[in-house]
């Protein structure tokens, strides 16, 4: 086990996937059950229990693996897109119900409602990134709505074809400024430093891994410490946090000094990150298209 990155590998002393067996040690070996995320946001958290740390959440859309399903309404996941491996509300799944997705939120968020009206009090909420399979789409008071695979409605403005691809993943970064930082947070009620990141490259077509040092390791292209050689959207590392570079003066980051999503001064920026004992440590650049 110790060659494998806990975070990333569905294994426990008592469990594992059956891909693994012969790899590491466990007491048995499952086969995943595929499921999908009906619920806007749900949470992954290191054990099965509401009030265990949150590592990172799914949005509406996504699809896991399950490997594990607890008396107690968890289950035992590893996350489709980016391999993270935890606990999520059994309630936020449905499994064995594959659909293909069409669509995805380009809104900051947005309301799925029960009928095409924007009277209706909505089901539920979506962020940025969240995938839909649209089968129709309808116009009512010269507003187009689009109706989901399971019958909600939402307002087609605020969607973009599955394929479709930001170009600028500072500018999506820069509609989350003001949301408020969360420890493992991935959504536009809020979300921490890498996942800022992930969610503003990702929406640019490059999904990135979920934490800081991964995806500090998978940037394949380094570049210099030196800011005059830095460019719009390279990734500004230091241990255990990533910001995005904005322009010659700034850079944009979800930090817990603000608490918030913000943008900051380099020079000044990379003073008060050095004083409080972090320098920084490396400056990736990443490849879109």
């Amino acid at each position: 086990m110790s060659d494998f990155d806990p975070r990333l590998t569905p294994a426990r002393p008592d469990l594992a996937a059956r891909f693994l067996a012969g790899r590491v040690i466990a007491e048995r070996f499952v086969d995943a059950t595929p499921a999908r995320v009906i619920e806007g946001v749900v949470p992954l958290r290191r054990a099965p229990r509401p009030d265990a740390g949150l590592d990172t959440e799914a949005l509406m859309g996504e699809t896991v693996m399950v490997y594990d399903e607890d008396d107690e309404g968890w289950s035992w996941v590893q996350l489709d897109r980016d391999g993270y491996v935890g606990w999520i509300p059994s309630y936020g799944l449905l499994k064995n119900a594959p659909v293909t997705p069409t669509h995805r939120v380009a809104a900051l968020r947005t309301f799925v409602y029960p009928a095409p009206s924007i009277k209706e009090p909505p089901l539920n909420w979506l962020s940025l990134g969240a995938r839909l399979a649209i089968r129709s789409t309808r116009e009512v008071n010269g507003r187009v709505y689009a109706v989901t695979s399971e019958g909600g409605v939402v307002v087609a403005s605020h969607l973009a074809p599955i394929d479709a691809r930001e170009s600028d993943p500072v500018a999506v970064a820069e509609r989350f400024l003001g949301t408020p930082y969360l420890w493992g947070g991935r959504s536009s009620l809020g979300l921490d430093c890498s996942g800022l990141v992930q969610t503003a490259f990702e929406a640019c077509g490059k999904l990135l891994p979920r934490d800081a040092d991964l995806q500090e390791m998978a940037i394949a292209e380094p570049v210099s410490l030196d800011p005059r050689a830095w460019r719009r959207g390279d990734l500004l590392f230091w241990p255990g946090h990533v910001a995005i570079v904005r322009d010659e003066r700034t850079f944009i980051h979800a930090n817990a000094w603000m608490m918030a999503v913000g943008i900051e001064e380099i020079a000044s920026g990379l003073a008060r990150i050095a004083a409080a004992g972090s320098p920084l440590r490396s400056v990736g650049r990443v490849a879109l298209g």
